[in-house]
């Protein structure tokens, strides 16, 4: 039986952040002997509508994996980026959709590489990924 790859979805408005959350993914899904898939897109606004156009589109993936970086500026710009990619992905995620939520939220540089690298918050959004990969599966099997 082939299994269905997880999609990684990352924002790549700061790349040098998202790429070692994206290694800690990659590494948790590789341990965890799934198959996955990488795109991009520009930044964290987007992340929940790539999920949305794979699902509508009738791609095979068995979840998705959120992977960004939001860093508060001298703007309210900061909490619309923040509260609408959230907002997006629980709609998904309600929806029935397996998401784990990657999407750094910070105040600055230093805590943002702090999350991505030191706590390897990409490897934690892969675990919850696969977490509700497996009770979604356990529900389908008992309806």
């Amino acid at each position: 039986m082939t299994l269905s790859p997880v999609l990684i979805v990352a924002g790549d408005f700061y790349r040098d952040i998202a790429q070692p959350m994206i290694d800690g993914a990659s590494k948790a899904l590789d341990d965890a002997k799934l198959p996955y898939e990488l795109v991009t897109v520009p930044g964290a606004l987007e992340i929940p509508g790539a999920i949305a156009q794979a699902e509508l589109a009738g791609a095979d993936y068995a979840g998705y994996i959120a992977l960004g970086c939001v860093i508060r500026g001298e703007t309210t710009h900061y909490d619309y980026v923040c509260g609408e990619s959230a907002r997006g992905l629980m709609e998904l995620s309600l929806g029935g959709v397996p998401v784990g939520n990657g999407i750094l939220t910070v105040e600055n540089r230093d805590q943002a590489m702090a999350r991505a690298v030191e706590k390897n918050k990409g490897a934690d959004a892969a675990q919850a990924c696969i977490s509700l990969m497996a009770l979604r599966t356990k529900f389908e099997k008992s309806a």
